[in-house]
């Protein structure tokens, strides 16, 4: 950003940022919406909603495929969300088919058969910390559930992820890469499996790529290869923050909990207002291909430029009253799931298995509420990392 070089709007490692970053991100919709930051060698970055679904929606101006998240982890190529159409639309609908609603609906009972085998444990002991003994292995469960991975691949997997999440966090490349590589390991042993026994393609992810052809040609091993990897990180991290966040809400909000308890058809509302008011992703990222302005300043091209979905998710232009949770609220245009082209593919499965969580946490507890303090996610994700939990079953 041309006017921004010598000095920054602001930090997203500013450790006031990290523990309130719904106070900074209000400042800069009001004070500063086009902002620029020095921190991963510089970024700009859009705050106001509207900005950001029309940058999402620009695929031709805002691209993936040279920068997709900040800071830049430059591990490998991983199909769709480091491609640009047309490749990334050929990719994308290589991969449609098992993520159909109806598809995943069926999972229904093996999802809530998992929520139980951990909660239950939980519940019987009257206390736990949610995130270490549900959220970071329900969300991991159900992905080998409907990615046909077997459970030996869990354990791994959640190590590895977890490693390569705190990397980072920190900005600690050496482990990043070692992370990066084991995961790429687990995947390539996976679509190995995978090749030696296809499923049928309308319903496994993997088996939908080895039998697409593009041009009459089918998808490289490395490219599926990378497709895996990338699915197996974003297939459990974002849902282990989306959980908790709900589970914290409730935690310290018992009449919610009871309106809940006693309609419980409300809680696809509730998880829709977790979605807005916790976005698990604070930021994705895409690089420019031309000179814009947005708002008076001038971005230039080869910019690289976060999308703050948190922010865009409580712009007060949008949603009235956007710091008060309203599991009410309609209609709920969050884009915690992103925006246009690149929309996650996985939204429908992610609110499947939070409704399946929330509704057993109430159905089976009288009360749940805060044992100790809570730990949060550092950039780039949101969300609580220690929930100490008190169960009145």
């Amino acid at each position: 950003m041309n006017d921004s070089n010598s000095s920054q709007d602001w930090d997203p490692l500013d450790p006031e940022t990290i523990r309130d970053p719904h106070s900074a991100y209000r400042k800069l919709r009001e004070q500063c919406p086009v902002a620029h930051s020095d921190q991963w060698n510089g970024f700009g970055a859009l705050t106001k909603y509207d900005d950001i679904i029309a940058a999402a929606s620009d695929a031709r101006t805002y691209i993936n495929s040279v920068q997709n998240v900040v800071p830049a982890v430059g591990y490998g190529k991983r199909i769709p969300l480091h491609s640009d159409p047309p490749d990334h639309t050929h990719y994308r609908h290589a991969m449609q088919a098992p993520f159909d609603e109806k598809h995943i609906a069926t999972f229904e009972p093996a999802i809530r058969q998992i929520t139980l085998s951990l909660l239950e444990p939980l519940i019987a002991n009257g206390n736990g910390d949610a995130v270490r003994d549900f959220t970071r292995t329900f969300p991991l469960f159900v992905f080998c559930e409907f990615f046909h991975i077997p459970r030996e691949y869990a354990l791994p997997i959640k190590e590895h992820a977890e490693r390569y999440a705190l990397a980072l966090h920190a900005t600690d490349y050496a482990t990043l890469g070692i992370e990066s590589e084991a995961l790429y390991d687990i995947a390539r042993q996976y679509v190995a499996a995978r090749q030696a026994a296809p499923l049928d393609p309308k319903r496994d992810v993997t088996s939908a790529l080895l039998a697409a052809r593009i041009d009459g040609k089918p998808i490289s091993d490395e490219i599926i290869v990378g497709a895996v990897r990338q699915l197996i990180v974003a297939g459990h991290l974002a849902p282990t923050h989306a959980i908790a966040s709900a589970i914290f809400h409730l935690a310290t909000h018992p009449d919610l909990q009871d309106h809940l308890r006693r309609e419980p058809a409300r809680i696809p509302d509730a998880v829709e207002e977790v979605l807005r008011f916790y976005s698990p992703t604070r930021a994705f990222a895409r690089t420019t291909t031309r000179p814009v302005e947005i708002r008076g300043r001038q971005i230039d091209q080869d910019q690289v430029v976060a999308l703050i979905w948190i922010s865009a998710n409580r712009d007060a232009d949008i949603f009235p009253h956007p710091d008060e949770f309203d599991p009410e609220r309609h209609p709920n245009k969050h884009i915690a799931f992103g925006h246009g082209t690149h929309k996650c593919l996985g939204a429908a499965l992610a609110r499947l298995e939070m409704r399946i969580a929330l509704e057993e946490w109430l159905a089976r507890t009288k009360n749940f509420a805060l044992a100790g303090s809570v730990a949060w996610a550092d950039w780039p994700e949101y969300g609580p990392t220690v929930l100490p939990i008190r169960i009145k079953k």
